[in-house]
């Protein structure tokens, strides 16, 4: 995936360096566009299910962002089109009526070429409003206009997960892109490292940006634990699976235990069983053979608890998993994904895959912060409205911007969610 270098923007607002914002407008707008490399206008516009939402509708919405919160009431601008409002709001019920969000694919148009062309007129005119806006519409907004480039990379993360599912529903097993070449790696054994807890820090400090969701800063207490210095392998969870892990109620929650029932699950999304007994598994390269080694990946929260009870383990909690990530120095940990980091091999004590491999389901609710407050205005309802039956994962994965790992990011899904790139790490008592 291509990823948007990662530049303070805050700072560049603070110090009035527009030239430099322009020139991170243009890397993470064309970012976007780069994801699209490769796809055929029909792979575009389908929607494979009602939490897929099309590529062209990504595209659309990310450039509404801009259009509807900067450029109207701030640059004087006039919609692009009267109704594209209507189409690509997504869930601001300040900005209006909305397209329901099931029925995405059904817009059959504007088309690819069209949205393009909405998003070149939309780019032109925020670079102009950057360079020219005064100082006091800069003031304004400069952080929505931060904010809208951070919400574009997680569109960037969502448009993989969606095109992933929505390649998966063809026969033809379609490449999204050519993988790389990878080395075969053996799984080390599993060690955990010991915090002692007491009285810790969470949420963000203060330098950088940060979503409002990891605001405040606030005290928690901890009891002693344990997290697992790896994430669980294709290999663990396919013991989990021998051992009848989907057909022992006991090891599921009660809305785990419908869901597979319903749903018939066997085994995470994307699992394939061959006639002879193996498995395969649909990624963004294709259809290949599973690789053991290899976290599991696309599991959903109720697969990751099931699995950690038959464990003999659970999942940490989100406060546990920040704590842990904060004080074991995993910095180095975001670089290019492997199927286990080398450090894991060598025995380390250290923490290691905690990003850029896969997001990690935690036991916690998604819920605010102690003292958080929603910001005034339509973009308030950005993270707040949705702190109810959702569980926090936190870390990043092999297809999440760089600027989007950071130990106090707080990602959140539906437990039944499995398209997400979730995966497991445990945890126990000390």
């Amino acid at each position: 995936m291509p990823r948007s270098p990662a530049t303070d923007a805050g700072k560049l607002a603070v110090s009035g360096d527009r030239a430099a914002f322009i020139d991170r407008i243009k890397r993470v707008r064309a970012a976007t566009v780069s994801l699209t490399d490769g796809l055929i206008p029909e792979d575009m516009t389908i929607q494979s299910m009602p939490d897929v939402s099309p590529t062209k509708w990504h595209l659309a919405h990310t450039t509404w962002f801009f259009e509807t919160f900067v450029l109207i009431p701030h640059g004087g601008a006039r919609p692009f089109h009267p109704h594209y409002g209507y189409l690509f709001n997504s869930y601001y019920e300040a900005a209006g009526a909305r397209h329901p969000r099931p029925e995405r694919g059904l817009i059959a148009r504007p088309s690819v070429a069209d949205v393009v062309a909405y998003r070149d007129s939309v780019d032109d005119a925020l670079i102009a409003f950057v360079g020219t806006a005064s100082g006091d519409a800069w003031a304004k907004t400069a952080s929505l206009i931060e904010l809208g480039l951070h919400h574009e990379e997680q569109h960037q993360e969502l448009i993989l997960m969606d095109i992933k599912h929505v390649l998966s529903q063809t026969p033809l097993n379609p490449v999204y892109r050519a993988a790389q070449p990878r080395a075969a790696r053996e799984t080390p054994a599993a060690n955990y490292v010991a915090f002692d807890g007491g009285k810790c820090e969470i949420g963000h400090a203060g330098a950088g940006f940060a979503f409002d969701n990891e605001c405040p800063r606030h005290a928690v207490w901890l009891q002693p634990f344990a997290l697992m210095d790896r994430l669980v392998t294709c290999g663990e969870y396919l013991d989990f699976i021998a051992d009848g892990g989907y057909r022992r109620p006991e090891l599921w929650l009660s809305d785990g235990w419908a869901a597979v029932q319903s749903q018939n699950w066997h085994g995470p999304l994307y699992w394939r069983e061959t006639e002879d007994g193996g498995s395969r598994v649909f990624t963004l390269h294709g259809e290949r053979a599973l690789d053991p080694a290899e976290p599991v990946v696309n599991v959903s929260h109720y697969e990751a608890d099931a699995y950690a009870r038959w464990a003999g383990a659970r999942l940490p909690t989100e406060f546990e998993w920040e704590h842990a990530a904060v004080n074991v120095g995993a910095a180095d940990d975001a670089a290019r994904p492997c199927a286990v980091h080398p450090a894991a091999a060598q025995g380390s004590d250290r923490l290691c895959q905690l990003f850029g491999e896969v997001w990690q389901w935690t036991a916690s609710a998604y819920l605010p912060y102690p003292g958080f407050k929603t910001s005034s205005g339509a973009v308030g309802e950005y993270n707040g409205k949705f702190m109810s039956n959702q569980v926090v994962l936190r870390g990043s994965a092999a297809i999440t911007p760089p600027g989007h790992a950071r130990a106090t990011y707080r990602n959140f899904f539906p437990p039944h969610a499995r398209w997400c790139f979730g995966g497991i790490r445990l945890a126990r008592e000390v």
